[in-house]
């Protein structure tokens, strides 16, 4: 297994992180500004339109025979991928290491970096059409969609990394810790069989796992490998399209969502080079070892003394005049026993 030291690759973010990205609301405009710096080492190519006929875009880049996919925002409001992959971007634009550029001689690279860009520029989970685009693989209805299955078709690459945000509620089973990055090996059917194209994938995520707990230990977790039949990465699983899942989640203080893009950064970074460096991937020894994501987490919790009525709240995400603005919201959840506050206050007295 092949892990790329964590001083290495913690070397190469500091000086190729994209700056010119920031936050959670990262729309087309943001990213099309950077199209222009990769266009001597990337092949970058309009492959569609959104449903508001909003372009989407592919780069390209490497010679080798190992394909991969990578696309990130299928849900717009969920961009801390998008974020990475312009770090990563960097990374092969200014020849930073050869470490890096082996992944070019051995791989041939497509990302799509912003798959649903009118949920991004509206910061929705879902299209232009109230689509989520993840839940339409089968029935394929949204020009999102199509245009992602005719890259898929038309590449027939061996692995595809499918880039998500998970909430702030999810933390790592046995630990008081949040889950800041969160794999998967979707299941190709309802029984989960353990099928060789999902050994190949869990043996990816191993390696990327193997690289992060040396960074942030015991603050990764493994998402839950329920069958959804209409599921991009369930369906592209089944059809032999080995689909790894990353969801980019909390680390404390962190909504901005700037630490958890640096251990995606790492992620992909990671399983780029393990897909380079091996050729066996039938060993997922290890995969089972990454604790559960556990829901343990409120962003806020009012704790009170003698009491079973402690409050939860959640940040509700809004766009307002333009602007991106964080709502607390309560939830309506009386008893939070064994609940954990990424912020708690403690009153001195009973809630009235």
């Amino acid at each position: 297994m092949g892990i790329l030291k964590s001083e290495i690759i913690k070397s190469i973010y500091n000086s190729q992180k994209e700056n010119n990205l920031f936050g959670k609301w990262i729309v087309f405009s943001d990213i099309q500004k950077l199209f222009e710096k990769h266009q001597e080492k990337f092949e970058i190519s309009k492959i569609g339109e959104s449903e508001n006929n909003n372009p989407i875009y592919q780069f390209k880049i490497g010679s080798g025979k190992k394909k991969i996919l990578l696309w990130s925002q299928m849900h717009g409001n969920e961009s801390t991928g998008t974020k990475a992959l312009f770090d990563l971007f960097n990374c092969f634009s200014n020849n930073v290491n050869d470490k890096v550029n082996s992944i070019l001689d051995e791989c041939t690279l497509i990302f799509i970096p912003m798959l649903n860009p009118d949920g991004a520029k509206a910061y929705t989970r879902v299209n232009a059409n109230s689509i989520d685009l993840n839940r339409d693989a089968v029935d394929i209805k949204a020009k999102e969609s199509k245009i992602l299955r005719t890259v898929l078709d038309d590449f027939k690459p061996q692995f595809c990394f499918n880039l998500h945000d998970q909430r702030t509620i999810f933390g790592v089973e046995g630990t008081k810790n949040p889950a800041t990055i969160s794999f998967l090996a979707p299941s190709e059917e309802l029984s989960r069989a353990i099928t060789k194209g999902r050994k190949e994938t869990m043996n990816v995520i191993v390696a990327m796992n193997s690289s992060l707990q040396t960074m942030i230990p015991n603050h990764i977790g493994r998402y839950s490998d329920e069958f959804y039949p209409t599921a991009t990465g369930d369906n592209f699983q089944k059809l032999g399209y080995n689909t790894i899942l990353i969801e980019s989640g909390h680390y404390p203080n962190d909504y901005n969502r700037e630490v958890s893009r640096e251990y995606t950064f790492y992620s992909i970074l990671q399983g780029l080079y393990h897909i380079t460096t091996e050729n066996n991937f039938s060993n997922e020894e290890g995969y089972f070892n990454i604790p559960n994501n556990d829901k343990i987490f409120y962003d806020i919790i009012h704790r009170y003394p003698n009491s079973d009525n402690d409050e939860a709240f959640q940040y509700k995400d809004l766009i307002i005049e333009d602007k991106l603005v964080s709502k607390l919201e309560k939830v309506e959840e009386e008893i939070l026993n064994g609940k954990i506050g990424h912020h708690e206050i403690v009153f001195d007295r009973p809630k009235n």
